[in-house]
Protein backbone atom coordinates (compact mmCIF):
# COMPACT_ATOMS: atom_id res chain seq x y z
CA UNK A 1 0.00 0.00 0.00
CA UNK A 2 1.47 3.24 -0.87
CA UNK A 3 1.69 6.40 1.58
CA UNK A 4 -0.93 8.78 0.98
CA UNK A 5 1.13 11.72 0.46
CA UNK A 6 3.63 9.88 -2.15
CA UNK A 7 0.68 10.38 -5.02
CA UNK A 8 0.64 13.84 -4.12
CA UNK A 9 3.94 14.72 -3.70
CA UNK A 10 4.66 12.68 -7.32
CA UNK A 11 2.19 15.08 -8.76
CA UNK A 12 3.56 18.32 -7.73
CA UNK A 13 6.96 16.93 -8.94
CA UNK A 14 5.50 15.87 -12.22
CA UNK A 15 4.16 19.34 -13.04
CA UNK A 16 6.90 20.97 -11.23
CA UNK A 17 8.87 21.56 -15.01
CA UNK A 18 5.46 23.37 -16.27
CA UNK A 19 5.13 25.46 -12.96
CA UNK A 20 8.86 26.58 -13.48
CA UNK A 21 8.59 27.38 -17.57
CA UNK A 22 5.33 29.26 -16.47
CA UNK A 23 7.28 31.23 -13.52
CA UNK A 24 10.32 32.14 -15.42
CA UNK A 25 8.07 34.00 -18.46
CA UNK A 26 5.86 35.51 -15.41
CA UNK A 27 9.13 36.92 -14.40
CA UNK A 28 10.61 37.99 -17.71
CA UNK A 29 7.18 39.00 -18.44
CA UNK A 30 7.62 41.28 -15.26
CA UNK A 31 10.46 42.96 -15.79
CA UNK A 32 9.56 43.69 -19.37
CA UNK A 33 6.35 45.28 -18.90
CA UNK A 34 7.54 46.87 -15.12
CA UNK A 35 11.00 47.96 -16.13
CA UNK A 36 11.26 49.53 -12.88
CA UNK A 37 10.81 46.45 -11.07
CA UNK A 38 14.72 46.07 -10.93
CA UNK A 39 15.22 48.99 -9.08
CA UNK A 40 12.28 48.23 -6.63
CA UNK A 41 13.87 44.88 -5.51
CA UNK A 42 17.54 46.39 -5.83
CA UNK A 43 15.71 49.34 -2.79
CA UNK A 44 15.22 46.13 -1.15
CA UNK A 45 18.65 45.10 -0.70
CA UNK A 46 21.15 45.52 1.91
CA UNK A 47 24.95 45.50 0.36
CA UNK A 48 25.05 43.27 -2.37
CA UNK A 49 22.08 40.81 -1.04
CA UNK A 50 19.17 41.10 -1.99
CA UNK A 51 16.67 40.25 0.56
CA UNK A 52 14.35 38.94 -1.73
CA UNK A 53 16.35 36.19 -2.92
CA UNK A 54 17.90 35.46 0.00
CA UNK A 55 14.47 34.96 1.77
CA UNK A 56 13.50 32.65 -1.39
CA UNK A 57 16.65 30.63 -1.83
CA UNK A 58 16.63 30.31 2.43
CA UNK A 59 13.14 29.08 2.40
CA UNK A 60 14.09 26.93 -0.52
CA UNK A 61 17.06 25.28 1.31
CA UNK A 62 16.24 24.85 4.86
CA UNK A 63 13.26 21.79 3.67
CA UNK A 64 15.77 19.67 1.95
CA UNK A 65 18.26 20.69 4.30
CA UNK A 66 15.95 19.50 7.26
CA UNK A 67 15.75 16.18 6.05
CA UNK A 68 19.55 15.32 6.19
CA UNK A 69 20.18 12.98 8.39
CA UNK A 70 22.90 14.94 10.52
CA UNK A 71 23.18 11.99 12.88
CA UNK A 72 24.20 9.66 10.34
CA UNK A 73 27.05 11.65 8.57
CA UNK A 74 29.88 10.46 10.84
CA UNK A 75 28.91 7.10 9.28
CA UNK A 76 28.58 8.43 5.76
CA UNK A 77 31.71 10.19 5.65
CA UNK A 78 33.71 6.93 7.07
CA UNK A 79 31.82 4.48 4.40
CA UNK A 80 33.72 3.27 1.44
CA UNK A 81 34.23 4.44 -1.11
CA UNK A 82 34.26 7.92 0.69
CA UNK A 83 37.96 9.23 -0.38
CA UNK A 84 36.71 8.39 -4.04
CA UNK A 85 33.88 10.82 -3.41
CA UNK A 86 35.62 13.52 -2.20
CA UNK A 87 38.65 13.25 -4.39
CA UNK A 88 36.07 13.36 -7.22
CA UNK A 89 34.16 15.95 -6.14
CA UNK A 90 37.01 18.52 -5.77
CA UNK A 91 38.56 17.76 -8.69
CA UNK A 92 35.35 18.17 -10.61
CA UNK A 93 34.50 21.34 -9.22
CA UNK A 94 37.23 23.25 -8.40
CA UNK A 95 39.27 22.05 -11.34
CA UNK A 96 36.93 20.61 -14.52
CA UNK A 97 34.51 23.40 -13.82
CA UNK A 98 36.58 26.53 -13.94
CA UNK A 99 38.50 25.31 -16.60
CA UNK A 100 35.49 24.29 -18.80
CA UNK A 101 33.91 27.50 -18.24
CA UNK A 102 36.83 29.55 -19.15
CA UNK A 103 37.48 27.25 -22.03
CA UNK A 104 33.45 28.04 -23.21
CA UNK A 105 33.93 31.38 -22.24
CA UNK A 106 36.74 31.95 -24.95
CA UNK A 107 35.45 30.24 -27.80
CA UNK A 108 31.97 31.47 -27.42
CA UNK A 109 32.70 34.71 -26.11
CA UNK A 110 35.95 35.88 -27.01
CA UNK A 111 34.51 39.38 -28.64
CA UNK A 112 32.24 39.84 -26.13
CA UNK A 113 34.67 40.28 -22.84
CA UNK A 114 31.87 41.77 -20.47
CA UNK A 115 29.59 39.07 -21.54
CA UNK A 116 32.28 36.51 -21.14
CA UNK A 117 33.42 38.16 -17.60
CA UNK A 118 30.28 37.17 -16.40
CA UNK A 119 30.48 33.44 -17.61
CA UNK A 120 34.02 32.73 -15.74
CA UNK A 121 32.12 34.45 -12.62
CA UNK A 122 29.54 31.85 -13.08
CA UNK A 123 31.81 28.94 -13.56
CA UNK A 124 33.74 29.39 -10.51
CA UNK A 125 30.49 29.98 -8.18
CA UNK A 126 29.93 26.09 -7.14
CA UNK A 127 26.60 25.48 -6.00
CA UNK A 128 25.94 25.79 -2.05
CA UNK A 129 22.35 26.41 -3.38
CA UNK A 130 19.66 25.03 -5.61
CA UNK A 131 21.61 21.51 -6.21
CA UNK A 132 20.18 20.80 -2.94
CA UNK A 133 16.46 20.76 -4.77
CA UNK A 134 17.88 19.40 -7.92
CA UNK A 135 19.24 16.48 -6.07
CA UNK A 136 15.99 15.93 -3.80
CA UNK A 137 14.02 16.10 -6.65
CA UNK A 138 16.19 13.23 -8.29
CA UNK A 139 16.40 11.10 -5.09
CA UNK A 140 20.41 11.29 -4.84
CA UNK A 141 21.79 10.81 -1.48
CA UNK A 142 21.16 13.89 0.69
CA UNK A 143 23.64 13.38 3.05
CA UNK A 144 26.29 13.04 0.68
CA UNK A 145 25.00 16.24 -0.96
CA UNK A 146 25.03 18.34 2.20
CA UNK A 147 28.49 17.32 2.76
CA UNK A 148 29.41 18.38 -0.74
CA UNK A 149 27.87 21.64 -0.43
CA UNK A 150 29.40 22.26 3.41
CA UNK A 151 33.08 21.46 1.40
CA UNK A 152 32.41 23.40 -1.26
CA UNK A 153 31.25 26.55 0.69
CA UNK A 154 34.44 26.43 2.63
CA UNK A 155 36.53 26.36 -0.62
CA UNK A 156 34.15 28.85 -2.12
CA UNK A 157 35.40 31.61 0.59
CA UNK A 158 38.80 30.75 0.03
CA UNK A 159 38.95 30.35 -3.81
CA UNK A 160 36.42 32.01 -5.28
CA UNK A 161 38.47 35.82 -5.23
CA UNK A 162 41.87 33.98 -6.66
CA UNK A 163 39.84 31.87 -9.45
CA UNK A 164 38.31 34.92 -10.48
CA UNK A 165 41.66 37.04 -10.39
CA UNK A 166 43.59 34.03 -12.28
CA UNK A 167 40.45 33.51 -14.95
CA UNK A 168 40.11 36.90 -15.70
CA UNK A 169 43.10 38.83 -15.19
CA UNK A 170 46.15 36.36 -15.86
CA UNK A 171 45.08 33.50 -18.11
CA UNK A 172 42.71 36.12 -20.16
CA UNK A 173 45.14 38.62 -20.11
CA UNK A 174 47.46 34.96 -21.64
CA UNK A 175 45.01 35.44 -24.93
CA UNK A 176 44.25 38.63 -25.37
CA UNK A 177 47.33 40.42 -24.67
CA UNK A 178 45.49 42.57 -21.58
CA UNK A 179 43.37 41.11 -18.36
CA UNK A 180 40.84 43.19 -16.55
CA UNK A 181 41.39 43.77 -12.71
CA UNK A 182 38.72 42.29 -10.32
CA UNK A 183 38.59 43.29 -7.22
CA UNK A 184 36.67 40.96 -5.04
CA UNK A 185 36.58 40.72 -1.35
CA UNK A 186 37.27 37.83 0.99
CA UNK A 187 34.00 39.20 3.32
CA UNK A 188 31.54 39.25 0.34
CA UNK A 189 31.89 35.69 -0.88
CA UNK A 190 31.45 34.82 2.93
CA UNK A 191 28.56 37.12 3.27
CA UNK A 192 27.22 35.51 0.46
CA UNK A 193 28.25 31.88 2.10
CA UNK A 194 26.80 33.02 5.86
CA UNK A 195 23.29 34.03 3.78
CA UNK A 196 22.55 31.51 1.69
CA UNK A 197 23.89 28.56 3.40
CA UNK A 198 24.66 28.95 6.51
CA UNK A 199 21.11 30.54 7.86
CA UNK A 200 19.27 27.55 6.36
CA UNK A 201 21.69 24.91 7.13
CA UNK A 202 21.65 25.89 10.75
CA UNK A 203 17.76 26.02 11.07
CA UNK A 204 17.66 22.60 9.24
CA UNK A 205 19.93 21.22 11.92
CA UNK A 206 18.16 22.69 15.16
CA UNK A 207 14.68 21.40 13.49
CA UNK A 208 15.70 18.02 13.05
CA UNK A 209 17.18 17.49 16.38
CA UNK A 210 14.42 19.50 18.25
CA UNK A 211 11.38 17.81 16.65
CA UNK A 212 12.91 13.79 16.72
CA UNK A 213 13.37 14.27 20.29
CA UNK A 214 9.65 16.03 20.98
CA UNK A 215 7.80 14.46 17.90
CA UNK A 216 9.51 11.28 17.02
CA UNK A 217 10.37 10.12 13.45
CA UNK A 218 7.71 8.93 12.13
CA UNK A 219 6.02 12.66 12.72
CA UNK A 220 8.88 14.23 11.44
CA UNK A 221 9.49 12.09 8.09
CA UNK A 222 6.28 11.64 7.55
CA UNK A 223 4.27 15.08 8.61
CA UNK A 224 6.43 17.93 9.13
CA UNK A 225 8.76 17.40 5.98
CA UNK A 226 5.77 16.17 3.76
CA UNK A 227 4.29 20.24 4.55
CA UNK A 228 8.14 21.71 4.30
CA UNK A 229 8.37 19.88 0.69
CA UNK A 230 5.46 21.85 -0.35
CA UNK A 231 7.38 25.40 1.21
CA UNK A 232 10.60 24.89 -0.49
CA UNK A 233 8.92 23.87 -4.01
CA UNK A 234 7.04 27.40 -3.47
CA UNK A 235 10.45 28.80 -2.78
CA UNK A 236 11.68 27.95 -5.92
CA UNK A 237 9.07 29.57 -8.13
CA UNK A 238 8.99 32.59 -5.95
CA UNK A 239 12.82 32.88 -6.81
CA UNK A 240 12.79 31.89 -9.86
CA UNK A 241 10.09 35.16 -10.30
CA UNK A 242 12.23 37.52 -8.71
CA UNK A 243 15.51 37.13 -10.78
CA UNK A 244 13.82 36.83 -13.94
CA UNK A 245 12.00 40.01 -13.59
CA UNK A 246 15.29 41.76 -12.94
CA UNK A 247 16.69 41.65 -16.68
CA UNK A 248 13.39 40.47 -18.04
CA UNK A 249 13.52 43.49 -20.37
CA UNK A 250 16.86 42.87 -21.53
CA UNK A 251 16.18 39.15 -22.31
CA UNK A 252 13.65 40.13 -24.58
CA UNK A 253 15.00 43.53 -26.08
CA UNK A 254 18.63 41.81 -26.41
CA UNK A 255 17.50 37.92 -27.65
CA UNK A 256 20.56 37.66 -29.29
CA UNK A 257 23.13 38.51 -26.06
CA UNK A 258 20.76 36.03 -24.21
CA UNK A 259 21.70 32.97 -27.03
CA UNK A 260 25.28 33.57 -27.29
CA UNK A 261 25.53 33.64 -23.18
CA UNK A 262 23.22 30.29 -23.56
CA UNK A 263 25.07 28.25 -25.81
CA UNK A 264 28.32 27.57 -23.63
CA UNK A 265 25.98 27.54 -20.69
CA UNK A 266 24.21 24.68 -22.08
CA UNK A 267 27.07 22.86 -23.56
CA UNK A 268 28.76 23.53 -19.83
CA UNK A 269 25.76 22.05 -17.70
CA UNK A 270 25.65 18.99 -19.95
CA UNK A 271 29.05 18.42 -19.87
CA UNK A 272 29.55 18.43 -16.31
CA UNK A 273 26.39 16.31 -15.36
CA UNK A 274 27.66 13.55 -18.20
CA UNK A 275 31.19 13.20 -17.40
CA UNK A 276 30.63 13.26 -13.43
CA UNK A 277 27.58 10.74 -13.74
CA UNK A 278 29.80 8.68 -15.59
CA UNK A 279 32.94 8.86 -13.39
CA UNK A 280 30.27 7.89 -10.50
CA UNK A 281 29.31 5.16 -12.53
CA UNK A 282 32.58 3.81 -13.46
CA UNK A 283 33.75 4.53 -9.73
CA UNK A 284 30.83 2.06 -8.79
CA UNK A 285 29.43 4.73 -6.34
CA UNK A 286 25.80 3.70 -6.86
CA UNK A 287 22.93 5.41 -8.22
CA UNK A 288 22.12 7.79 -4.97
CA UNK A 289 26.32 8.83 -4.65
CA UNK A 290 26.45 9.62 -7.95
CA UNK A 291 23.47 11.70 -8.66
CA UNK A 292 24.55 13.96 -5.62
CA UNK A 293 28.49 13.62 -7.90
CA UNK A 294 26.92 14.88 -10.65
CA UNK A 295 24.16 17.81 -9.76
CA UNK A 296 26.81 19.30 -7.65
CA UNK A 297 29.78 19.39 -10.26
CA UNK A 298 27.13 20.78 -12.88
CA UNK A 299 24.94 23.34 -11.01
CA UNK A 300 26.07 26.97 -10.21
CA UNK A 301 26.04 29.54 -7.31
CA UNK A 302 24.33 32.04 -9.53
CA UNK A 303 23.20 33.94 -6.27
CA UNK A 304 26.77 34.50 -5.77
CA UNK A 305 27.97 35.21 -9.35
CA UNK A 306 25.17 38.04 -9.44
CA UNK A 307 26.13 39.36 -6.51
CA UNK A 308 29.59 39.46 -7.19
CA UNK A 309 29.06 41.01 -10.78
CA UNK A 310 26.74 43.74 -9.69
CA UNK A 311 29.49 44.58 -6.87
CA UNK A 312 32.18 44.92 -9.00
CA UNK A 313 30.99 45.76 -12.45
CA UNK A 314 27.23 47.24 -11.32
CA UNK A 315 23.67 45.75 -11.88
CA UNK A 316 23.58 47.62 -15.23
CA UNK A 317 26.48 45.81 -16.65
CA UNK A 318 26.63 42.90 -18.95
CA UNK A 319 28.44 41.29 -16.51
CA UNK A 320 25.35 41.28 -14.60
CA UNK A 321 23.20 40.52 -17.96
CA UNK A 322 25.35 37.31 -17.96
CA UNK A 323 24.81 36.36 -14.75
CA UNK A 324 20.97 36.31 -14.15
CA UNK A 325 20.96 34.28 -17.91
CA UNK A 326 22.98 31.77 -15.67
CA UNK A 327 19.66 30.34 -13.71
CA UNK A 328 17.55 31.45 -17.00
CA UNK A 329 19.32 28.37 -18.61
CA UNK A 330 20.10 26.00 -15.47
CA UNK A 331 16.74 26.03 -13.76
CA UNK A 332 15.35 24.20 -17.01
CA UNK A 333 18.58 22.24 -17.84
CA UNK A 334 18.64 21.00 -14.33
CA UNK A 335 14.87 19.79 -14.28
CA UNK A 336 15.69 18.01 -17.71
CA UNK A 337 18.69 16.27 -16.31
CA UNK A 338 16.37 15.13 -12.84
CA UNK A 339 14.54 13.10 -15.87
CA UNK A 340 17.86 11.69 -17.30
CA UNK A 341 18.63 10.74 -14.15
CA UNK A 342 15.87 8.75 -13.71
CA UNK A 343 15.92 7.02 -16.89
CA UNK A 344 19.64 6.75 -16.36
CA UNK A 345 18.41 4.78 -12.93
CA UNK A 346 16.47 2.24 -15.33
CA UNK A 347 19.21 1.72 -17.40
CA UNK A 348 22.12 1.00 -15.33
CA UNK A 349 21.39 1.03 -12.08
CA UNK A 350 18.15 -1.54 -12.36
CA UNK A 351 18.76 -3.26 -9.11
CA UNK A 352 18.74 -0.06 -7.11
CA UNK A 353 15.72 1.18 -8.86
CA UNK A 354 13.88 -2.06 -8.10
CA UNK A 355 14.90 -2.16 -4.28
CA UNK A 356 13.77 1.54 -3.84
CA UNK A 357 10.09 1.15 -5.52
CA UNK A 358 10.20 -2.41 -2.54
CA UNK A 359 10.63 0.62 0.07
CA UNK A 360 8.02 2.78 -1.17
CA UNK A 361 5.79 0.34 -0.28
CA UNK A 362 4.22 -0.51 3.10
Amino acid sequence: MEKKHSSHLSWLSKFLTVWIFLTMALGVATGYIYPKVSNDIGALSTGTTSIPIAVGLILMMYPPLARVRYEDLKKVVTAKGSKTMLTESLTLNWVIGPLLMFVLAWVFLGSYPDLRNGIILIGIARCIAMVIVWNNLAEGDNEWTAILVAINSIFQIVMYSVLAYFYITIASGWISGSGQIVNISLVQVAESVAIYLGIPFFAGIITRYYFLKTKGKEWYEHKLMHKLSHVSLIALLFTIVVMFSLKGQYIINLPLDVVRVAIPLLIYFIVMFSVAFAIGYYSKLGYKRTTSLSFTAASNNFELAIAVAVAVFGLASQEAFAAVIGPLIEVPVMISLVNVAFWLRKKYYKDEDSNNKKLKVC
